[in-house]
C-alpha cells in the first residue's frame, strides 16, 4: 500500500523546512558519529555556542576510534566552556564501548543506543532518525514548546503526564519515511519562530492550526509546574602559592564538574566566616594548614539547579605537604601551565587572574 499522506501539521512543517531549514555543519553528512556528537553537544546548549565546539571536536576526534583512544583529560579540555561535563565523559565512555562491542559503528536501533552511556530516549531517537532514517519521533525543548502550543497541551510539560502526551503527539504526526526532516523541522521551528518569548506567529507555517495562537496568548504554553526558588551557596577557594607555582586539585570523577581541576575549597557552613571556612575545607580536603594572605576576587555563577558566589583568597602553605583526601590528585603547577588543565568556568576565571598577577 502507498504511504498515507502527512497530516496537515506535518505537511506544513515539511514544506516550511524545505525552504527555511537551518544550514548546520552536522546536517547533510552521512556520519552517524558526527550526528551523535552534535546531539549531545546541543543538550541544554544553544546552536550558536555549539558550532565552533563541534568543528574543533571533529577536527581533533574525527572518528569514534579517535575519541575512544583519547585521554579523558584531553576530552574534557576540548569540552571546556560547554558545561555539563558529564556529557563529555559519557561520550568518551560510549565511544570505547562502541569500539569494543559494536566494531566501531553506532547501532541503528534506538534501544541499543540507549544502552550506551549518556544516551537517553531523546538522543537515541535523534541519532536513529537523523543518521539511520528510523521512523521515531524526538522531544527536546524546542519540540516540546511547538507541540504544546499547537495542540494546547494542558498538562505541565515537566510532568510525566505532559511528557507522555507530547511523545504521543510527536509520534502521531510523524510521516513515515520522513522522520529526519520532520524532526529537524520541529526543532528548527521552535528555535527560530516558536521561541519562548515573543514567538513570531505571523511567520509560522502552522499558525492556522495552532490552538495557542488562536487563544491570543501563545506564551501561556507550554504549561509548567511552579518552580522552586534556586538555592544559593557561598563558597571559598584558596590560591595557594609556593615557589612560583600554585596548587590545584582534581575533583572526584563522579558528580558536578567530575575530573576537572580546581582551586581547593568548598561551601561556607552556617556561622562560619569566610576565612574559617576556607581553613576547614583545606584541612578536610588536603590534610594541611594554610595562612590566608589577601582576598583574590569574588566570582558568581549559576548552575542548573543552584547559584554560587565564590570568594577566592591568596594563601601560602603553613603545614605539611598537601595530600588528596577528597580529590583524585593535587598538583603544583606554574601559572603558565594552568591552561593545560580542564576547569569549570569560575576556576578558569581565577586561573586567568593568577596568570595576570604572577607573571
Amino acid at each position: 500500500m502507498p504511504p498515507s499522506a502527512p497530516s496537515p501539521f506535518a505537511a506544513a512543517l515539511l514544506a516550511w523546512y524545505a525552504a527555511h531549514g537551518r544550514a548546520l555543519p552536522w546536517r547533510g553528512v552521512n556520519d552517524p558519529y558526527a550526528i551523535w556528537v552534535s546531539e549531545v553537544m546541543l543538550q541544554q546548549t544553544q546552536v550558536a555556542t555549539v558550532v565552533p565546539y563541534f568543528r574543533r571536536w571533529m577536527a581533533r576526534f574525527p572518528t569514534v576510534e579517535a575519541l575512544a583512544a583519547a585521554d579523558e583529560q584531553d576530552v574534557l579540555a576540548l569540552w571546556e566552556g560547554l558545561g555539563y561535563y558529564r556529557r563529555a565523559r559519557a561520550l568518551h565512555q560510549a565511544a570505547r564501548q562502541i569500539v569494543a562491542h559494536h566494531q566501531g559503528r553506532l547501532p541503528a536501533d534506538p534501544q541499543a543506543l540507549q544502552r550506551l552511556p549518556g544516551i537517553g530516549k531523546y538522543t537515541a531517537h535523534a541519532v536513529a532518525s537523523l543518521a539511520f532514517g528510523r521512523d521515531v519521533p524526538v522531544l527536546d525543548g524546542n519540540v516540546r514548546r511547538v507541540l504544546a502550543r499547537v495542540f494546547a497541551v494542558e498538562a505541565p510539560i515537566d510532568t510525566a503526564a505532559g511528557e507522555k502526551a507530547l511523545w504521543a503527539l510527536a509520534a502521531q504526526h510523524l510521516p513515515p519515511g520522513r522522520a529526519a526532516d520532520y524532526n529537524q523541522a520541529l526543532m528548527d521551528l521552535g528555535a527560530t519562530i516558536c521561541t519562548p518569548r515573543a514567538p513570531r506567529c505571523a511567520q509560522c507555517p502552522v499558525a492556522g492550526l495552532c490552538q495557542a495562537h488562536r487563544s491570543g496568548n501563545p506564551e501561556a504554553y507550554p504549561r509548567k509546574q511552579r518552580r522552586q526558588r534556586q538555592p544559593h551557596y557561598t563558597v571559598v577557594a584558596a590560591v595557594i602559592r609556593r615557589g612560583g607555582k600554585v596548587l590545584i586539585a582534581q575533583r572526584p570523577a563522579e558528580g558536578l564538574l567530575g575530573s576537572l581541576w580546581e582551586f581547593p575549597g568548598g561551601k561556607v557552613e552556617h556561622g562560619e566566616t569566610l576565612e574559617t571556612a576556607l581553613q576547614r575545607e583545606i584541612r578536610e580536603e588536603l590534610d594541611t594548614e594554610i595562612a590566608i594572605e589577601a582576598p583574590f576576587g569574588v566570582y558568581r555563577h549559576a548552575y542548573t539547579h543552584f547559584k554560587v558566589t565564590l570568594h577566592a583568597f591568596l594563601c601560602r602553605p603553613a603545614g605539611p605537604a598537601p595530600r588528596p583526601l577528597q580529590a583524585q590528585a593535587v598538583r603544583w603547577v606554574p601559572p603558565a601551565a594552568l591552561g593545560d588543565f580542564p576547569m569549570g568556568k569560575i576556576d578558569r576565571q581565577i586561573a586567568r587572574r593568577v596568570v595576570e598577577t604572577m607573571r
